[in-house]
């Protein structure tokens, strides 16, 4: 824990978004006795990184979804941001509420097509009621077929095959060669590899043509899934979309101008502050770095900012934030996974010990200073 910081009563944080680098900069601004509130629409955190184990075995989603009231307590207030108001440091809330920043977080992450990414304005039980529903889906279900194998879709499909193995299992990329294109050849073979030996039939380097028309996430006989290149028709009885991740840039995008990339990202300085303004700062997957999305980069970035605050207030040098090697552990069923940690390839027993067992919720919850359920 940090130590405590004697501030103005004129300090106060305002973070915007309750993600990955959300939490990270409350916990790291709550050792540090530093004033902040954070919002989000949401009344918990989302461990989504623990999203698809979640949508194939029950009870799981419990562990995924932790209070923002039971860890910040006064510090944590419920709304979505409308606008940001630079010229008076507002941020202005849809109920019209305004909370007044000295220095300000936007942590709004990115969105996607559930189950990978949950983001609605939700209670914590309704929340992980969606997940126990599609619990059920994935049982009922005889052939699942995956669209995407980026990092999402090739964890998705391992985790349905892994649970359920009698299950037929189909991934659809639209690239020939599956996961991030940021990972080492070896590792993306090797997530090959591993989703051949659980029995998931792989068709790359195609899209599914009719993908609009058709409903994820709910069992329908014999759905017809078409591909682009491919005269073949895919019948099958559950669909689960794990494409088009797009950044969350509705709160500041009429704001900045210029300041925003063409991704909707926020461009950034050294520091992490966004270009022309000194006591804004933009961390996870709202921040326009070269480097994939990422939870770990998302807390590497919220320390940063706030370490970077903390220095402003004490008119010590700021400290850049520098992208390192590409880290990325693949879980690909809680019996199997593959990756890569500063630049080095990581083996299946390891990946599988570190990450693919739980997920990293535990990490989650000690960080948000609570117990588990088990």
């Amino acid at each position: 824990m940090g130590s405590k910081l004697s501030v103005d009563e004129s300090v106060r944080v305002v973070i915007v978004g309750g993600g990955f680098a959300g939490i990270a900069a409350a916990s790291q601004l709550k050792s540090h006795g530093i004033p902040f509130v954070l919002v989000d629409m949401k009344d918990s955190f989302h461990h989504n990184v623990g999203a698809l184990r979640a949508s194939v075995e029950s009870g799981f989603a419990r562990k995924t979804f932790i209070s923002f009231n039971d860890s910040y307590q006064d510090s944590f207030k419920q709304g979505k941001v409308a606008a940001i108001n630079t010229q008076t440091q507002n941020v202005v809330l849809e109920s019209n509420e305004e909370l007044h920043y000295s220095h300000l977080i936007i942590a709004t992450g990115s969105n996607g097509p559930f189950p990978g990414k949950f983001n609605k304005i939700s209670t914590k039980d309704a929340a992980i009621q969606m997940y126990e529903d599609l619990v059920k889906e994935v049982q009922k279900a005889k052939h699942v077929v995956v669209v995407g194998g980026g990092s999402a879709g090739v964890e998705m499909a391992a985790e349905v095959k892994t649970d359920y193995p009698e299950k037929e299992v189909t991934l659809v990329h639209s690239k020939v060669a599956l996961a991030d294109v940021e990972l080492q050849p070896r590792v993306r073979n090797t997530v090959k590899e591993i989703l051949l030996k659980k029995g998931v039939k792989l068709v790359l380097g195609q899209k599914v043509a009719n993908l609009d028309e058709l409903t994820p996430n709910v069992v329908q006989d014999n759905m017809e899934i078409r591909l682009d290149k491919d005269p073949e028709v895919i019948t099958a009885d559950l669909l689960l979309c794990c494409t088009g991740i797009k950044i969350n840039s509705s709160c500041y995008i009429n704001v900045f101008g210029d300041k925003v990339a063409s991704n909707g990202a926020l461009k950034v300085n050294d520091y992490l502050q966004v270009e022309g303004y000194s006591n804004i700062y933009a961390v996870g997957d709202c921040a326009d770095l070269r480097e994939p999305k990422m939870a770990y980069s998302a807390g590497l970035h919220a320390k940063i900012a706030v370490t970077n605050i903390i220095n402003s207030l004490l008119e010590k040098p700021l400290k850049p934030y520098k992208t390192g090697q590409v880290s990325m552990l693949l879980s690909m069923g809680r019996n199997d996974g593959v990756g890569q940690f500063n630049g080095f390839y990581m083996g299946r027993v390891l990946v599988t010990k570190a990450k693919s067992r739980d997920i990293f919720v535990g990490k989650s919850w000690k960080e948000m200073e609570q117990t588990m359920p088990k």
